[in-house]
């Protein structure tokens, strides 16, 4: 039974949600207009933190995409944790058009606007002082925020992620907290493919609540923050290097040392306030989380193939902006990326602690041998039960043809959906230019009663589905992009969802990326060699 303060936080929570969508007739809250000259500093520094340059990848990884869930894992060692930083978080290109420049990276996100910043906790790597970090994804250094006074036993890595709301509330607005937990799962996704580079597990650290998480990565420190926009604690994760998923120490705690540092100001002249965000961040703070994970898998264990270097494939990824309307896309193909949006207990689902909420709808346009039409995915059983319940009478529920026997894959309706996806996604082309789309529906109003703080997590389970089908595309020479846009209750309505049992929370594309030729691409890290000694930026 939810407490008298949870169904206050609940109804916060509730009220936000309703209050950020987007109609037909209006769109949710947002800046009149934006002066992209004085868009946010896409990179937090702590000014006076002293600075550890890390190497960076010379060659490709030699283990491949296909075989991830097969690595013999290494030891933490300074280039590991490097690699690690470098293939989730770190920059994978620049690019450039006339006079504009700016930076692409590992872990996607919306509008490119990175709100997401992230800290490690190192505890007994060699050449690597025992404390706490910032990662400085532009420059691939390390911050160091603390140092212990007394020496540490034994040995942990920890990453810390944490939002600044005002990078994706400067262009959206008070859907801006919504962006900000998909982009939370983008990372936790990007994060557990990197581990799986190194043969490394990740494991979310569901002991340590938000008020206790704050304090362990230094946010409450307001003197350190005096002139800056404040950071939101979000998750920390737990790096295990063996197979054994056990602890190497207990529990990170706030111990006495020295920290360092001053953080930047992102936006020195900010035009809006969204109050709303703050309130729904409040009401949403994480507990102390008990894990809650499924029985053992119900279906076999996926078969890969492919030879592209895990790391090549990472760093490829890219958010297509427009798409070959005439590409279509083997049902193998097809079915191979709705396989790997089941929640097995291996990579990348086993960095999930919790029952899945999320199940995909599909809006078929272009996929050999499979009618165009609307396909669920019911992630579970339970899941399944509340589809059938939530969504329209009249949807058919037939088994596919061809498709693997445990796929749970079911065709809704038999016809074209191609401009009801453009319409839905906001009249976005990439909806209907694409192979497929995909809208993420999350149980909503069932997990919410048991506390507020599931809002942030259904939305951090849609990245994390969202970071998957970046990946598993890029795999298969196809592309995807993340939409966020989209009319919330309009798509309810296609679906035949007439209460909050169901929630559309994500919207997603696939297909095949046409290239703008006009824009170039350029190195991540050449910028470094001008100044090697500090990393900082020329």
């Amino acid at each position: 039974m939810a407490t008298s303060d949870n169904s206050e936080a609940v109804r916060v929570v509730m009220a936000y949600h309703e209050r950020s969508k987007h109609h037909l007739n209006r769109y949710a809250a947002g800046p009149e207009a934006l002066d992209w000259d004085a868009q946010p500093n896409p990179f937090r520094e702590f000014t006076g933190s002293p600075r550890r340059i890390l190497p960076l990848l010379t060659e490709e990884t030699a283990v491949t995409f296909a075989a991830l869930s097969a690595v013999t894992p290494q030891p933490f060692t300074l280039q590991a944790v490097a690699q690690f930083l470098e293939l989730a978080l770190g920059l994978a290109a620049w690019k450039e058009y006339g006079p504009d420049r700016w930076a692409l990276r590992c872990n996607p996100s919306s509008g490119n606007l990175h709100p997401t910043e992230a800290y490690l906790l190192a505890f007994g790597v060699p050449d690597l002082e025992d404390g706490l970090y910032h990662y400085l994804s532009r420059d691939h250094l390390l911050e160091q925020r603390w140092s212990p006074d007394a020496e540490q036993h034994g040995s942990g890595v920890y990453v810390g992620l944490t939002s600044i709301t005002w990078r994706e509330a400067w262009k959206y607005g008070e859907r801006a907290l919504r962006y900000c937990q998909l982009d939370i799962g983008h990372a936790l996704g990007a994060l557990r493919y990197a581990a799986g580079t190194l043969g490394w597990h990740l494991r979310l650290r569901g002991d340590v609540d938000d008020a206790r998480l704050r304090s362990l990565l230094g946010l409450d420190r307001s003197g350190d923050f005096a002139h800056a926009e404040g950071e939101d604690a979000e998750l920390l994760l737990e790096i295990l290097p063996a197979d054994t998923l056990s602890s190497a120490i207990a529990s990170p705690a706030a111990l006495p040392g020295q920290w360092w540092g001053q953080a930047n100001c992102l936006d020195p002249h900010p035009l809006y306030q969204w109050p709303v965000i703050a309130e729904t961040t409040s009401a949403s703070r994480m507990p102390v989380l008990t894990p809650d994970p499924l029985p053992p898998d119900p279906w076999p264990a996926r078969t890969k193939s492919g030879h592209t270097a895990a790391s090549t494939l990472i760093r490829r990824r890219r958010s297509a902006q427009r798409f070959d309307p005439e590409t279509v896309m083997a049902a193998d193909d097809f079915f191979t990326l709705v396989d790997a949006l089941l929640p097995r207990s291996a990579l990348p689902w086993d960095a999930w602690p919790f029952t899945p909420r999320i199940h995909p709808i599909f809006f078929v346009h272009r996929v050999s041998g499979l009618s165009s039409g609307l396909y669920a995915l019911p992630r579970t059983r339970e899941g399944e039960q509340v589809l059938r319940v939530a969504l329209h009478p009249d949807f058919s529920w037939e088994a596919v043809a061809g498709a693997p026997t445990h796929l749970p894959l079911r065709r809704l309706y038999s016809g074209d959906v191609r401009s009801i996806a453009r319409t839905l996604s906001c009249h976005q082309a990439i909806a209907a230019d694409s192979c497929f789309a995909v809208a993420f529906l999350a149980e909503y109003a069932a997990p919410l009663k048991s506390g507020a703080w599931h809002y942030r997590l259904l939305y951090q389970e849609a990245g994390l589905l969202g970071q998957t089908l970046y990946l598993e595309a890029e795999s298969l020479g196809l592309n995807g992009t993340g939409i966020g846009c989209f009319f919330d209750d309009a798509v309810h309505e296609i679906l035949g969802i007439k209460d909050n049992r169901l929630q559309s929370l994500y919207h997603f594309t696939v297909g095949h990326a046409l290239t703008d030729t006009r824009i170039s691409t350029l190195p991540p890290y050449a910028h470094r060699e001008l100044n090697t000694h500090t990393g900082e930026h020329p």
